[in-house]
Formats: structure tokens, C-alpha cells, sequence
């Protein structure tokens, strides 16, 4: 059993930048897939970010490409999500996500097996 715990979220101002924490444990998330999500109050769940066991692979979605990077540290189990030109509409509740498969950056928030409780990021002025 894997389990992930974000950290890192808080209270920004507008073009602000906040590093959000996905810690791994029960497991070596080397063989995981992780991804970041996030959902806004009355909004469906959307993919931020993933990437893949090794690193090598990572998508990002339209929103947030060029504003956040997602990486992983082996060593500390752990994922990052860098997110820098914070905006209004990035507040939301942002979780990560593990499913285990190699070589892959999973995308679709239905194939994601163990999720984190959640951070909130409110950016506001």
C-alpha cells in the first residue's frame, strides 16, 4: 500500500509562486506514475501534471504549461510541483496521485489507484 502526502500549499497573491510536496511512503515510488490534480469548489477534478517513474516523461496541461514544473526526487520518495505566475484561477484543492506502471506519464485521472488528502492553494490579492 502506497501512501502520499502533499504539503506545501497555501495563501498567495496574484503572480506569486508556491512548491507543492507529494511524500511517498509504505512503498519506493520509483515504479509510480505520479500525478498532480486539482479541483476547484463546483468543478470537476482536472489534470495538472505527471510524470513518469523515471522522470524522463511529464505532461502538463494547456493552463499551466510554461507556469509550472513538476519533477521527482528518488532519493526522498518524493514529487514537486514548482508553480510559478500563480493566477486567481489556479486556486483549488490540488492532490497527487500514484498508479504503478513503468515508462509512462498517466494522464487520465481515472487510472490513478492511491491518492493524497489534498492542499489548498487560494491565490488572491
Amino acid at each position: 500500500q502506497l501512501q502520499l502526502v502533499e504539503s506545501g500549499g497555501g495563501l498567495v497573491q496574484p503572480g506569486g509562486s508556491l512548491r507543492l510536496s507529494c511524500a511517498a511512503s509504505g512503498h519506493s515510488s520509483d515504479y509510480y506514475s505520479i500525478g498532480w490534480f486539482r479541483q476547484a469548489p463546483g468543478k470537476e477534478r482536472e489534470g495538472v501534471s505527471c510524470i513518469s517513474s523515471s522522470g524522463r516523461t511529464t505532461i502538463y496541461a494547456d493552463s499551466v504549461k510554461g507556469r509550472f514544473t513538476i519533477s521527482r526526487d528518488t532519493a526522498k520518495n518524493t514529487v514537486f510541483l514548482q508553480m510559478n505566475s500563480l493566477k486567481p484561477e489556479d486556486t483549488a484543492v490540488y492532490y497527487c496521485a500514484a498508479v504503478r506502471v513503468k515508462g509512462m506519464c498517466v494522464s487520465e485521472k481515472g487510472q490513478y489507484v492511491y491518492w493524497g488528502q489534498g492542499t489548498q492553494v487560494t491565490v488572491s490579492s
